[in-house]
């Protein structure tokens, strides 16, 4: 059995969702310290941002509870979903335009810890 200790979120993160989970999914159920070093040799945008995510986690479980050690925790919840969508208009041929949709993402971490 685990208990959630800590959760953050990040919310209308630039990029999308789609391109996110592909981060997310690599470190869901991993030790805080293996989900560290995968987010850090990870080259994606989203992989920065969801380092920096987990850092915050980690920080508001011990801010919670100062006697808990950060070696002991895990990822135990973590989801991506879709934010909203600036539309924008592009030129296109003969007169036309394009619509151009910039996606923007909300990204979820919840820390667990073994009983």
């Amino acid at each position: 059995m685990s208990t959630v200790v800590s959760t953050a979120t990040i919310r209308h993160l630039r990029g999308s969702a789609q391109k996110a989970r592909l981060v997310i999914d690599a470190i869901r159920g991993k030790r805080v310290g293996e989900a560290q070093w995968i987010l850090a040799s990870t080259k994606k945008y989203a992989a920065a941002h969801i380092k920096k995510l987990l850092d915050s986690v980690v920080a508001n479980a011990i801010d919670r509870e100062p006697n808990i050690n950060p070696d002991d925790l895990f990822v135990h919840t973590a989801f991506v979903n879709e934010g909203f969508r600036m539309k924008r208009v592009r030129p296109a041929p003969q007169g036309r335009a394009y619509r151009i949709q910039k996606r923007t993402c909300h990204i979820t971490v919840k820390l667990g810890m073994e009983e």
